[in-house]
């Protein structure tokens, strides 16, 4: 069944909502007005070690949390639509879906998938592969440790958390391809830098970094504070 028959029948049954205020949307929309108007543009310039380019579409803050905490606490709604469809349309102008082969979501342990009951980078990537018509891997890559959580640690411990924490699985869906890791927020980039590691270890060509949100360095967020 055709994606967009799917939300507008799905429509009639679970009147869609906006991600953020909860305020009912036609099955369409992404986000209200009102909300949509209220989020910030990430325009800032990031690099992730080892990786041949960064893009988001949001800056990480009060207005657009809502909608990321709903996924992160294991309820769907339509977040990932809402946010995936945003990047979508991001990694279209900017070039970056015309040079991607393959799309990997970020990985969750599978004691934390159980415990969320989906992964929510998935359910962006797959919203995201079908609106630019690449392919969604989500069995290449594992969590195989499950580590703590990277909110909690600062940089340096961040990346000793998640030494080995990675593992190709099935290395000939990956070799020779352009990957684009995809992931809800990327704050340091730790997570991001140990699975392109992997991944070009076990011969994919290159590998591009997405994220639907990206947090801001304490001095810029105080600096864009001051301008409130």
């Amino acid at each position: 069944m055709n994606s967009d028959l799917k939300r507008k029948l799905l429509h009639f049954l679970y009147p869609t909502r906006c991600p953020v205020c909860g305020e009912f949307i036609d099955a369409s929309e992404r986000f209200c007005q009102d909300c949509y108007n209220k989020l910030n543009l990430y325009n800032g310039s990031f690099t992730v070690r080892g990786t041949s380019g960064f893009t988001s579409v949001f800056v990480y803050d009060e207005n657009i949390s809502p909608a990321v905490m709903l996924l992160k606490n294991g309820v769907c709604g339509n977040a990932d639509y809402a946010l995936g469809g945003e990047l979508a349309d991001k990694l279209k102008k900017d070039g970056i879906a015309q040079k991607t082969d393959l799309i990997i979501p970020v990985p969750m342990h599978k004691k934390a998938k159980r415990s969320r009951t989906f992964n929510q980078a998935e359910l962006i990537a797959k919203v995201i592969g079908e609106s630019l018509g690449i392919p969604v891997c989500t069995n290449a890559v594992t969590k195989n440790k499950s580590t703590a959580a990277q909110k909690n640690l600062n940089r340096l411990w961040r990346q000793f958390n998640l030494k080995g924490a990675f593992e190709v699985t099935q290395k000939s869906l990956i070799e020779n391809k352009r990957i684009l890791l995809l992931d809800d927020i990327c704050t340091t980039g730790s997570t991001f830098a140990e699975i392109a590691e992997v991944l070009l270890t076990n011969g994919a060509a290159e590998v591009m970094c997405a994220s639907c949100c990206k947090t801001l360095p304490p001095k810029r967020k105080a600096d864009e504070q001051k301008k409130d």
